[in-house]
Order: C-alpha cells, then structure tokens, then sequence
C-alpha cells in the first residue's frame, strides 16, 4: 500500500533557510545520519540553546556528495510523511537533496544497491540521490517523518519506479 503525503506545504526561501540554520543542515560534515539526542543535548535544548540535529552534512545515507540542482530557481517544499504499520512508500528515487527527521517510529529503508538501513524516531538524514528506494513500517507502531526537498522550479523532487 502507498503512503500518501499527508500535508504539502511551499515554503518561501527565507523560512527555509531558518528552518535549516535551526535543525544545523548544513554542508562540509561527515556523518550522513545523526541519532537521537542525547540526553545533554536535550538539557542544552531546554535551557535555550538549539538542539542540532545535523552539522555541516556533505554526504547522504549511502556516502554521496550532496548535490544541488543547478540553472534552476530554487524551490523548498516540506511535508510529513504517515506509514501505519505493514504500510509502504513505493520503490522511488530522489533527483534533488531531501533531509528528513523523523519524528515518530521507526522507518525501515531499502535500497536498489542492496542496503537496508533502519532509522529510529530522533534520526536525522539526508536521503541517497538517484537511487532505488522503498521506505516501509515494519513495526506495530505508525511512523511519522518531517520531509524537506531542496529542489529546484520544474524538477520533480522524486519520481515513483514505473
């Protein structure tokens, strides 16, 4: 069964850009997946201070440069993705970056490439670029992710496998 996106919002660049500088996406990092928040983490979040999710990430899930789309004007959407459980997103690839946080449940991916990767409630991610994926439930809980694409006016964030 597919997942439907839930709530589709266009954001202007300058929340975006907020948003962004908040969650700590950036570029020039190593890890591609932060865990959750650790406990001093969220001590520093409760006394006013961000709680950075990802710092200075270059690369995606599966160690790929994150790439920008080019000669196009920029275009940021969000959304959050709902999966109850046995629930599926489809086989689908992203042709532009796309962070993801996820917000509750665990969320099970598989990649064309072989990899199967879990990303637990608290994760934060920047997702593999023009590869294969099916994004699943696996559990008895339901699964929720904030999705944020970077793309660009007149190209599709991601497309379904025919």
């Amino acid at each position: 069964m597919k997942a439907y996106w839930r709530v589709r919002v266009l954001l202007a660049p300058g929340l975006v850009t907020a948003l962004l500088l908040i969650a700590g996406c950036g570029s020039g990092g190593e890890a591609a997946v932060s865990s959750a928040p650790s406990a001093a983490a969220a001590a520093t979040a409760a006394a006013g201070e961000p709680d950075v999710l990802l710092d200075a990430q270059s690369l995606t899930v599966l160690d790929q440069p994150i790439r920008y789309p080019k000669k196009k004007a920029a275009q940021i959407s969000s959304s959050i993705l709902a999966l109850d459980p046995g629930q599926e997103t489809g086989w689908h690839k992203y042709r532009t970056p796309m962070y993801a946080y996820i917000l509750e449940g665990t969320l099970t991916v598989e990649y064309d490439a072989g990899v199967t990767k879990e990303f637990a409630a608290g994760t934060a991610l920047v997702d593999a670029m023009n590869v294969w994926l099916n994004g699943s439930n696996k559990t008895d809980a339901p699964v929720r992710v904030l999705v944020v694409n970077m793309g660009a006016a007149g190209i599709a964030n991601s497309v379904q496998r025919p």
